[in-house]
């Protein structure tokens, strides 16, 4: 976990990069905690006594989905096969989600004696709603991709020897048609409204930043190009050109 989390400072940094995706190296996506040590797997990662720094009880799937959270970058997942336990959970930051057709889901926390991780219960709500969300983690069933694909938590399938050349093809696709400040801006107002409780201040910080990008390189270029029937060639960068007080302004409450 610890290591995604360096990865997504890297690419945080790098206007090279204008999209993230993930994906398992093997036939599983990621099958979730290793259960071999017994009884007590669980024991210390979620010890709450006293006697460790409050950062050390922190689950470690949520100290990622957090930092995906605040990427500057689009994240897709594509899910190569079983997803199960934080493998499910960690997707459920990302932006969009991509299945070959032999992946499965599990959300199966509470059949092992413990509660979801990785701040699910406020991600999965939002993406296939409250009463599906308790569902799957009630049961702890393992879901196909047809059927996350019905309940929205996947976007797209592909079959499986296709689906990470289709999965880059997608990414690479998706990265070159729009301004990587504004979609670093995008990203980010969109993720932060769904805490608020009204549209009143998606509608104030909109307005803000409407007005400061109006002014950039990249709406000259984004008008200019449209007019000449060309593909745009932004000229900002998410490392120099992002609004000084933007990041001050969407966190403030």
């Amino acid at each position: 976990m610890e290591e995604l989390c360096d990865a997504f400072d890297v690419i945080d940094n790098d206007d090279k990069i204008r999209a993230t995706l993930i994906t398992g190296s093997g036939r599983a996506f990621c099958a979730g905690a290793d259960l071999s040590g017994g009884e007590n797997t669980f024991v210390k990662e979620f010890d709450t006594s006293e006697e460790y720094p409050q950062d050390y009880n922190k689950d470690a799937g949520g100290i990622l989905t957090l930092r995906m959270y605040r990427s500057l970058k689009p994240i897709i997942t594509a899910c190569n096969g079983p997803a199960v336990g934080v493998g499910a959970t960690l997707q459920l930051a990302a932006d969009i989600r991509i299945a070959s057709t032999s992946a499965r889901f599990g959300f199966v926390f509470l059949n092992r004696g413990i509660v979801n991780d990785a701040s699910s219960s406020w991600f999965l709500p939002k993406i296939v709603g409250i009463s599906k969300a308790l569902e799957l983690c009630f049961s702890g069933k393992i879901i196909d991709a047809n059927e996350a694909k019905e309940i929205g938590l996947v976007s797209y399938i592909f079959e499986d020897d296709e689906m990470l050349e289709k999965s880059l093809d997608y990414c690479k696709d998706l990265a070159k048609k729009s301004a990587p400040v504004s979609v670093a801006m995008a990203r980010r107002l969109f993720w932060t409204s769904l805490g608020d409780n009204g549209p009143d201040r998606s509608h104030d910080l909109e307005s803000i930043f409407i007005s400061s990008r109006g002014k950039s390189g990249d709406a000259r270029e984004g008008v200019t190009s449209f007019l000449e029937k060309r593909p745009a060639d932004f000229p900002n960068s998410v490392s120099e050109d992002l609004p000084k007080d933007f990041l001050e302004k969407i966190e403030k409450k």
